[in-house]
């Protein structure tokens, strides 16, 4: 879906063999960890082609691309050239990719388990907390919440503490997801109170983090707000596809405390057109800021947060000689944002709400932010104020709540109101209205492709969506 920006995972849990890559050219069926794979290498293949075409710089420090007899001096212009022209060398590419990806990943695991180094064989049981004085009811049922944290620190071998928080959320009956990588943990979890204590606890308890129970923001809800439990190894624990060995969370702005930054906001608000030397920039995507945001904020219109870091590039003079207020949902991407635009040396200041949005509608419920925070579950939104900001798709009527698109394999967000929706307008587009494709009504396992249909189709028919083709991936706002 279009809420959730994870690259790849579940590589670690896969059983290889040699009859893999021939059941994806004979059309049969595929996992969903392969699926996310199979997308995985497409992406990839696709960004080298597109990177192939790159002939320098234009001379006023933009980039050239040339295709076909035809040069382009904008990436979104590339961008569909290619995926309208060149989509049959794409898929050939992203098979070779594909196939060698599993051939090394199937290399890495067996040398894994020679080694000894198989992460389920991890002795993680004394960071499992004893909980034979709470019974299983009071585990598995009763009041929940869903909390949200993240603990930048160095670790050393994820698989272990993947392992350690794999054994504590099965113990504990959560769902949710938990990204662990050499540079720390990030992780969103449900269950009920007494799982979601004790899961913090154990946390608080574990050597390597150094937290605080204010670390961890909740909100209503419980298990029943994930689909199921995902805890993998990445690169990052939040994805915005720079290397943190070369932009650290290190490098990040200055935190404010909520009062605050609820000060500085209003007064930015009081200056009003005499304040132009501060920008207050939400760092979150277009589809959440779309219905709830800082008022007089600027909200990139970017898909996902790997964007981000181009977005400063292409408007590196909106930021020039500005103090930059950021915010986003639980602060962990204002951590990675502010180095990134740090690294830039154009900016006077940069500050960020430590906590996020989360911290800051706890102190401040009617404050300056106004709407719905967006949040990576099943109930797409959480409210503290009644304000709606955003209008339905089809009637552009007042409406905020989002639903996944109709259409099968669409990934995308749409707001239609319960009008609209009882007219049959389902769909985040008119391109998709008329697919015909309806989503089944099924759980998440009986929704990937039927056995007729590859990964190629699939991704053919989400790359289709007018959402995606006609919205530039990087929006220049100077």
């Amino acid at each position: 879906m279009a809420a959730d920006e994870s690259v790849c995972s579940g590589f670690t849990s896969w059983e290889f063999d040699s009859q893999t890559f021939n059941g994806l050219k004979q059309h049969q069926h595929m996992c969903a960890s392969q699926r996310r794979c199979y997308s995985f290498c497409k992406r990839k293949s696709f960004a080298r082609f597109v990177a192939s075409k790159e002939q320098g710089c234009d001379g006023e420090g933009g980039t050239l691309w040339c295709c076909c007899d035809q040069t382009f001096n904008e990436q979104s212009a590339v961008h569909k050239h290619v995926a309208r022209t060149h989509d049959a060398e794409i898929q050939q590419l992203s098979r070779a990719t594909y196939e060698h990806l599993l051939s090394q990943l199937a290399e890495e695991s067996e040398a894994d388990q020679l080694n000894g180094h198989k992460a389920d064989a991890v002795d993680v049981s004394g960071w499992i907390p004893d909980i034979s004085r709470v019974s299983e009811e009071q585990i598995k049922t009763g009041p929940g919440k869903v909390l949200l944290y993240y603990c930048y620190c160095q670790v050393e071998d994820p698989r272990v503490i993947c392992a350690w928080q794999k054994a504590l959320c099965e113990k504990l009956h959560l769902t949710g997801k938990v990204r662990v990588g050499t540079e720390g943990i990030n992780g969103t979890v449900g269950g009920t109170d007494v799982a979601t204590d004790i899961y913090i606890d154990a946390m608080l308890s574990h050597p390597l983090f150094k937290m605080d129970k204010d670390d961890f923001k909740a909100s209503d809800g419980g298990a029943e707000c994930f689909t199921e439990l995902k805890v993998g190894v990445y690169r990052e624990i939040v994805p915005m596809g720079v290397d943190p060995d070369v932009i650290s969370y290190q490098l990040a702005g200055i935190h404010l405390e909520p009062e605050v930054f609820h000060k500085e906001v209003e007064t930015l608000l009081d200056k009003g057109d005499l304040c132009n030397d501060t920008i207050l920039l939400d760092c979150r995507n277009f589809y959440e800021s779309k219905i709830g945001q800082f008022t007089q904020c600027l909200a990139p219109n970017i898909r996902k947060f790997s964007y981000f870091p181009a977005y400063v590039d292409q408007n590196l003079e909106l930021f020039k000689d500005k103090r930059v207020l950021m915010y986003c949902t639980g602060g962990i991407r204002c951590e990675r944002g502010s180095a990134y635009l740090r690294s830039k040396n154009v900016c006077k200041e940069i500050y960020q709400l430590k906590g996020g949005i989360h911290k800051y509608l706890e102190q401040f419920p009617e404050g300056f932010y106004r709407g719905k925070l967006f949040v990576f579950d099943e109930r797409y939104a959480i409210s503290s104020n009644t304000d709606v900001l955003s209008g339905c798709r089809y009637c552009s009527c007042p409406w905020d709540r989002y639903e996944l698109c109709s259409t099968r394999f669409c990934c995308q967000l749409v707001l239609s109101c319960p009008s609209c929706r009882r007219d049959g307008h389902t769909a985040c587009c008119p391109t998709c209205q008329t697919k015909g494709r309806a989503r089944p009504e099924t759980t998440s396992e009986t929704t990937s492709e039927t056995p007729s249909e590859t990964p190629s189709e699939t991704l053919q028919r989400r790359e289709e969506c007018e959402c995606t083709d006609q919205r530039p991936r990087i929006p220049q706002d100077v």
